[in-house]
């Protein structure tokens, strides 16, 4: 494997995180890749960042070099109105690839902000795009990963302009649900690193609202709330809420 250059003093090949010895692999970049090509791509993933809780990993704005694959922790976007208000465009943990919203413009579109101390690994575009013209199979992955984007764009539209208030929080707590699983956690219990307020900004929801509907679900046992402790008690009561529309 090629030796990596150090980037303003840090050594890279110290801080280089394999994909190949990843055990987030089937959720990020690599996955549908042989082997001799993921070893490819382990020249192209560079180096480590730590961003801790309350940092920001890129802001609105700024110039777009790399894409961001989620090792560990968990991140919020937002835009700024112009009045200063802020509002969530998205929640991504542990697998998830962040970023790809800034391709077009090469510029980032939103801020990203750490919810909790996180790390993640720099994938310099790029380069990226020069092996993907290479590898038939990255590039086709590259496509699915933007792909989803637009699907899950198109479903949050769907989420704010069609479902009643109980519908947005069932359908966000099933999301986060299935994703906690996809990753080899319990998808009936798991922590809530973003706010009441945070949500409601996602949801196009009060606080208030957000909190009104959290109590309801627990009166109806169809949760448990401690905190941000959150713990499913029926899947299916939340999913008949939601009906045949889902957020994906």
């Amino acid at each position: 494997m090629a030796t990596s250059p150090s980037v303003k003093g840090i050594n890279i090949t110290a801080l280089r995180i394999a994909c190949s010895a990843c055990n987030l692999q089937e959720l990020c970049l690599p996955i549908g890749l042989t082997r001799e090509e993921v070893e490819r791509l382990d020249a192209v993933v560079y180096r480590r960042r730590r961003v801790k809780r309350g940092e920001h990993l890129y802001r609105a704005g700024e110039g777009f070099d790399s894409l961001f694959a989620v090792r560990s922790g968990f991140f919020k976007t937002y835009l700024l109105s112009e009045d200063g208000r802020e509002q969530v465009t998205g929640f991504h943990m542990m697998g998830e690839v962040m970023g790809l919203d800034a391709i077009s413009s090469d510029r980032h579109p939103c801020s990203a902000v750490a919810l909790e101390d996180s790390e993640t690994c720099e994938v310099p575009f790029s380069e990226l795009e020069t092996l993907s013209r290479e590898m038939p199979s990255l590039q086709r992955h590259l496509h699915k990963m933007m792909s989803r984007e637009i699907v899950r764009d198109q479903g949050i539209m769907l989420l704010l302009g069609s479902m009643k208030a109980e519908e947005r929080l069932a359908a966000f707590l099933v999301n986060l649900s299935q994703r906690f699983q996809a990753r080899g956690y319990s998808p009936c219990a798991f922590n809530l690193r973003m706010t009441r307020e945070e949500i409601g900004s996602y949801l196009g929801l009060k606080l208030e609202t957000v909190s009104r509907i959290f109590s309801k679900f627990q009166e109806e046992r169809l949760i448990r709330v401690n905190n941000k402790a959150i713990q499913i008690l029926d899947p299916d009561g939340l999913n008949a809420i939601i009906g045949p529309c889902m957020l994906r």
